[in-house]
C-alpha cells in the first residue's frame, strides 16, 4: 500500500511540472506576412497550346468546343460495334478538346506522350508538364543548385476525375523533372481544385515555407466513362449538367448567362502559374505580372451539386479574398465568372455578383464575363486557367468576353451584364471565382504588379 501511495505521489510531482507554467515554451516567432506574386504563366487549353496563343484566341473569340467522334472515347480496347453503341447512348456529343499536332500552338503528342521519357505517363501528366516547363520558362526559373531546388515546391496539380491513376502523380512527375525537392501535395476539391492549389501555394509563400510554388491544374476526362459518369450522376441528383441542345452546332453549346443555356461542355487542359515571393522575384530581375492580393474560401453546406439559391456561399469567398486584400469591391474592375453554363448556377453566381459589388455592378464600372463559352469547363484545370486569364486581363488591359451570349439571364438589368465582346480598359484588380461539387467554393483576387 505505501509502495502505491508513494508511486502516486511520483506521478502526481511529475504531473505538476510538466503542466506549470513556468516550463512551458515561449510563443511561436512571429511571422511577417510575405507579399507574392506572380512570375510565370503556362497553359494547354482547347483553345491551343502556350498562353499566347491561347490568349489571342480568347480575344479575338474563337471557341475551342467541337464535335465529339467515337474515336475521342479512348476505347481502343473495345471492338468497333461497341465504340458505336457506346457513343450512340451518350446524350451529350460535345467536348472542349485541346488541338493536338505538329503546328504552332498545337499541343505535340510525340514530345509529351510518345517519347522515350513520357511514354508510360497519363494524359493529365503530360499536360501538367507541357505546361509547367512553359510556366517555369516563362518565369526564367530553372534553378540548378540544390538550395534553391529545396525551395521550390510543387502544389496541386491534380485532376478531378481519373480512377484510374493516383491523382499526385502529375505533381511527381514534375517535381521529379524539375528536381524540386520540398514535398509536394496533390488534392481534389471538384471544380475548385485550381484555384484552390493556387491560393494553398500562396499562403505557403506567405507563411515562409517556400519562396517559389508551381501551381494550378490538370484535367484530361474526355472518354467514354466520364462523359457518361456525368450525365448519369447529375441525372439521379436532379440537377442538369452536361448540355444536350446543340449537338449539332458545338461552338454554340457552351452559353454562359445566357438565357438558351442547358448545361456545360466537358473540356480538358492545364493551367500552371509559378507563384514567388516578393523581394525574391526582385532580387532576381524577374516579370511580375500581378500580384496575389487575397484568397477566400467557403463551403455551401447546402447540397452536393447545387449552390443555395440566395448564393451565400460565394458571397463569403468574394468577401474573405476582399478581406484580406486590403482592397475596397469599388476597386475591382473585373471579375471573371465560375458560370459554367447551367441554368441554376448561373444565375446564383450572378446574384451574388450583384449582391457582392452592389452599385459598382449595376453602375457597368465593373467588367464580368465568363471565359466558359471559348473553353468549355475544364473541371479540376478550371479555376487555374481561369485564374491565368484574370492574371492577362491586368497585365494586357483587356477584359475577356462571354461566347455566345446572345439573350442575357433576366437577372441582369441597368449596367450590369456580362461583356459580350473584349474591352479595353485599365484593370489594377481582378477577381476569379471557382465553385466545386460538394459545396466548396474559392475566390482569388489579383492586382497589378506593386
Amino acid at each position: 500500500m505505501n509502495h502505491h501511495r508513494r508511486l502516486f505521489r511520483h506521478r502526481f510531482q511529475i504531473s505538476r511540472c510538466f503542466s506549470s507554467p513556468s516550463l512551458s515554451f515561449d510563443p511561436p516567432p512571429a511571422i511577417l506576412q510575405r507579399r507574392v506574386v506572380v512570375t510565370g504563366l503556362g497553359m494547354v487549353t482547347p483553345l491551343g497550346c502556350g498562353v499566347e496563343t491561347t490568349w489571342r484566341r480568347l480575344i479575338d473569340g474563337r471557341c475551342g468546343i467541337r464535335a465529339l467522334t467515337p474515336g475521342d472515347l479512348k476505347m481502343e480496347g473495345f471492338d468497333k460495334e461497341t465504340t458505336l453503341h457506346t457513343f450512340e447512348q451518350l446524350v451529350s456529343k460535345v467536348a472542349a478538346i485541346v488541338p493536338s499536332g505538329t503546328d504552332e500552338g498545337e499541343f505535340n503528342e510525340e514530345i509529351w506522350l510518345r517519347s522515350k521519357d513520357h511514354r508510360s505517363i497519363a494524359r493529365f501528366i503530360a499536360y501538367a508538364l507541357c505546361s509547367s516547363e512553359e510556366a517555369l520558362r516563362d518565369a526564367n526559373w530553372m534553378p540548378s543548385d540544390l538550395e534553391k531546388k529545396e525551395r521550390t515546391r510543387l502544389r496541386r496539380l491534380s485532376p478531378f476525375f481519373i480512377p484510374r491513376i493516383l491523382i499526385n502523380m502529375a505533381a511527381g512527375h514534375v517535381s521529379m523533372k524539375y528536381g524540386f525537392k520540398v514535398p509536394n501535395h496533390a488534392a481534389v476539391t471538384a471544380c475548385a481544385t485550381g484555384a484552390h492549389s493556387i491560393g494553398d501555394a500562396a499562403r505557403m509563400i506567405q507563411f515562409g515555407d517556400s519562396d517559389v510554388m508551381v501551381a494550378g491544374g490538370t484535367e484530361s476526362s474526355i472518354d467514354a466513362l466520364s462523359i457518361a459518369g456525368f450525365c448519369i450522376t447529375l441525372c439521379l441528383c436532379r440537377s442538369r449538367a452536361l448540355t444536350t441542345k446543340y449537338n449539332s452546332l458545338p461552338k454554340e453549346s457552351s452559353r454562359p448567362f445566357d438565357c438558351d443555356r442547358d448545361g456545360f461542355v466537358i473540356g480538358e487542359g492545364s493551367g500552371i502559374m509559378v507563384l514567388e515571393e516578393l523581394e525574391h522575384a526582385r532580387d532576381r530581375g524577374a516579370k511580375i505580372y500581378a500580384e496575389v492580393r487575397g484568397y477566400g474560401m467557403s463551403g455551401d453546406a447546402h447540397h452536393i451539386t447545387q449552390p443555395h439559391t440566395d448564393g451565400r456561399g460565394a458571397i463569403l469567398a468574394m468577401t474573405r479574398a476582399l478581406g484580406q486584400s486590403g482592397i475596397h469591391p469599388n476597386q475591382v474592375d473585373y471579375v471573371n465568372a465560375h458560370a459554367t453554363s447551367t441554368p441554376l448556377g448561373d444565375a446564383i453566381e450572378a446574384s451574388a455578383i450583384e449582391s457582392m459589388f452592389s452599385d459598382h455592378a449595376t453602375s457597368g464600372t465593373l467588367a464580368l464575363s465568363s471565359t466558359k463559352g471559348a473553353t468549355g469547363h475544364l473541371l479540376g484545370a478550371a479555376g487555374a486557367v481561369e485564374a491565368i486569364f484574370a492574371v492577362l486581363a491586368i497585365h494586357h488591359g483587356i477584359a475577356p468576353p462571354t461566347l455566345n451570349l446572345e439573350n442575357p439571364d433576366p437577372i441582369f438589368h441597368d449596367g450590369f451584364k456580362p461583356l459580350s465582346a473584349p474591352m479595353k480598359m485599365p484593370i489594377r484588380a481582378a477577381l476569379s471565382n471557382s465553385f466545386g461539387f460538394g459545396g466548396t467554393n474559392a475566390s482569388l483576387l489579383f492586382a497589378c504588379p506593386p
